[in-house]
């Protein structure tokens, strides 16, 4: 865990990584920039950014944007608050956002070959006065990423959790989606499974294969190897009972 301290009650980074091997990173008060290096995947940039607050010192950022830019070609993602909006209408409410700011952030991307990435689920990620005249809702918080990034992570997906205490909401960006396994039947627990001994091995391998998963991919990993072991166990039942039907005349 590497952390940058807040300034007052404002900012404050922190970045967490598995295995320290894997990332090398600078830093500023504004920002965390690593280098991502994982077996199986290809060498990206990731830069966690607190974009300044103050929006006569806008340009800042902006400029440090610029600057991690021009030291590294390798595909590259910029997430965090930016505290910025690229159009009117990813704000609601309150005064109209100033075009200079509009105009200066957009220059950013198009100088560093940035796109935003999309946001599923709600579009805002901040907001004050909600269920007031005065309620306000603004995107400040996104995904900037480069084309080389976007082709290396094709099933990439930015999300809006929604759920916060704060007047901020988190987002999750998920660099690679796993497909999903294809099954057009729920999931059913057999009590025949029960008399089976394996059953209880293959729930306990399971649930230590994925120990650092959350509860809900353990049920899910764990009920698809029960499936498979469990269709064995129903097929072989199945079978001698129509052969006992057939030999009994029934």
């Amino acid at each position: 865990m590497f952390a940058v301290d807040c300034q007052g009650q404002g900012g404050g980074l922190a970045f967490l990584w598995r295995n320290k091997d894997e990332a090398a990173l600078s830093f500023s008060i504004n920002h965390i920039d690593m280098v991502i290096t994982v077996h199986g995947w290809k060498q990206f940039r990731l830069t966690g950014l607190y974009g300044e607050p103050d929006r006569l010192k806008r340009r800042s950022t902006w400029d440090l944007i610029r600057n991690i830019s021009s030291t590294n070609s390798i595909p590259w993602c910029v997430v965090g608050d930016m505290n910025n909006i690229l159009h009117q209408s990813e704000k609601k409410g309150g005064r109209r956002y100033p075009s200079w700011l509009l105009q200066g952030f957009r220059e950013v991307l198009d100088d560093c070959n940035l796109m935003d990435m999309e946001m599923q689920e709600y579009r805002y990620t901040w907001e004050r006065g909600r269920g007031t005249n005065d309620w306000i809702k603004i995107r400040l918080d996104r995904a900037l990423v480069s084309r080389t990034w976007l082709d290396t992570f094709q099933n990439a997906k930015l999300s809006n959790l929604e759920v916060t205490i704060s007047d901020h909401t988190p987002i999750l960006l998920e660099p690679d989606i796993p497909k999903q396994r294809v099954n057009s039947k729920r999931f059913k627990f057999e009590n025949a499974w029960l008399r089976d001994p394996m059953c209880k091995n293959i729930a306990a391998e399971s649930w230590e294969r994925h120990k650092n998963q959350t509860l809900q991919v353990k049920i899910k990993e764990t009920a698809y190897m029960l499936v498979d072991r469990g269709n064995e166990i129903t097929g072989s039942f199945r079978r001698k009972s129509h052969k006992a039907r057939r030999l009994s005349g029934q």
